[in-house]
C-alpha cells in the first residue's frame, strides 16, 4: 500500500515535537511509606541526549526516585514524566533501558540465551538478534563468552551482561544504577566510553553512582539529592564556581614562605612542599610567582585549583544535615 503524501511531513513534525520533550521531568515528586517520607519535593529535568548524574548519600531517596521513573512505584504526590509520558505507560517503558544496582540472572542460562529471551520480549526478531547479540557482547567486553552459563561468570562479567541487556533494544533513555560497582579500572573506562557512545548517538543516560570521579568524567549535568530534595543541580563547572585557589609546588615550605604567600591571600592547606592559597582573584598569580622566586624558593608549579565534585557533594550534603 502506498503511503499518503502527507505522512512524511507529519512524521517529521511529530519527531520535532518529541525532540523538545524532556527525557525526564519531575515536579514536586513525593513518596511516603507510612510515616516515613522518602521523597519530599523532587523537581528534576533531564534533556534529551544528555548524560545526567543523579547523586546523593545513602537514604537520600535516589532508589525510590528511580523506581518511580521506571513505573515500579506510584508516587504519593507530584508528577513524573518519562519521554513525555507517565512512567506506568507501556509506550514509555518500552523506550527505557535499565541496569539495577542489585540484580540476579537465571544462572542455568547462557549469556546468549538471556539476551535472546529479553530481546524477544522487547519485540526484536530472530534475524536482528543474530547480529545484535554478538555485537553487544563485544561492545561490553564479553566477546566469545556468550555460550557460557551465567553461573560461571564473575561479578564483573555479570555486570557487563547487565549493561548489554540494558541497551539491547536500542532504548532512547538508559538508566544506570551503579554501573561500575563491580568493575576493575579497565572495565570502568570501558563503561565510560560506552556512555559517551550512547550520548553521541542521541541516547539520554541517567546515571546514579557513588564513584564521583566516574560521574565527573562523563556527565553533562548533575543533581545532588539529600533527604528527598534536590539541593543543587546544573553543569559541573557552574556548581564548582569560580577558581578561587592557587596551589604552589615548591622545594620547601617554611614560615617565611607562608608569610609571603599570606600577603596575597589565605593559606588554607599545606601538604609537604605544596601550599594551597585562597585568593580573591587569579590576577595575584604573576606577582606571587615573582616574589617567591626572588625570595630564593624554587617554584615548580603554580596551579589554579577548582573544587572537585566530591568537595561540592560533601559540602552540600553536610550543610543539609547540619540544617
Amino acid at each position: 500500500m502506498s503511503r499518503p503524501a502527507s505522512a512524511e511531513p507529519e512524521q517529521a513534525a511529530v519527531a520535532g515535537t518529541q525532540a523538545r520533550v524532556p527525557a525526564i521531568a519531575t515536579s514536586g515528586l513525593r513518596k511516603a511509606y507510612g510515616s516515613r517520607v522518602a521523597l519530599h519535593d523532587l523537581t528534576v529535568t533531564v534533556e534529551p541526549g544528555e548524560v545526567f548524574g543523579f547523586l546523593g548519600p545513602n537514604g537520600a531517596g535516589k532508589t525510590t526516585a528511580m523506581k518511580i521513573l521506571l513505573g515500579l512505584v506510584r508516587p504519593s504526590g507530584g508528577e513524573a514524566l518519562v519521554l513525555g509520558r507517565s512512567p506506568s505507560e507501556p509506550a514509555a517503558r518500552r523506550r527505557v533501558g535499565y541496569l539495577p544496582e542489585h540484580f540476579r540472572f537465571q544462572e542455568w542460562a547462557t549469556g546468549n540465551e538471556l539476551l535472546s529471551f529479553h530481546g524477544r520480549l522487547a519485540g526484536l526478531g530472530a534475524a536482528e538478534l543474530s547480529s545484535r547479540i554478538p555485537e553487544l557482547l563485544e561492545r561490553v567486553g564479553l566477546a566469545g563468552r556468550g555460550d557460557e552459563r551465567v553461573r560461571r561468570y564473575s561479578k564483573g562479567m555479570t555486570q557487563r551482561l547487565g549493561l548489554a541487556l540494558a541497551i539491547l533494544h536500542r532504548p532512547d533513555l538508559v538508566m544506570l544504577d551503579e554501573p561500575t560497582s563491580a568493575l576493575d579500572p579497565v572495565g570502568r573506562r570501558e563503561v565510560r566510553e560506552l556512555v559517551r557512545e550512547l550520548a553521541a548517538a542521541g541516547v539520554t543516560v541517567f546515571l546514579n553512582s557513588h564513584l564521583l570521579t566516574e560521574v565527573e568524567a562523563v556527565c553533562d549535568r548533575v543533581a545532588i539529592v539529600s533527604q528527598g530534595r534536590v539541593v543543587a543541580s546544573g553543569p559541573l563547572d557552574d556548581l564548582a564556581g569560580a577558581v578561587t585557589q592557587l596551589q604552589l609546588l615548591l622545594d620547601r615550605v617554611d614560615r617565611e614562605l607562608l608569610a609571603l604567600a599570606g600577603r596575597h591571600g589565605q593559606v588554607v592547606r599545606v601538604e609537604g612542599t605544596t601550599a594551597t592559597l585562597a585568593v580573591d582573584t587569579l590576577d595575584v598569580a604573576p606577582d606571587l610567582a615573582r616574589q617567591v622566586v626572588a625570595a630564593g624558593y624554587r617554584l615548580y608549579g603554580l596551579v589554579p585549583v577548582q573544587r572537585s565534585l566530591e568537595d561540592i557533594f560533601v559540602d552540600l550534603v553536610g550543610e543539609v544535615r547540619e540544617g
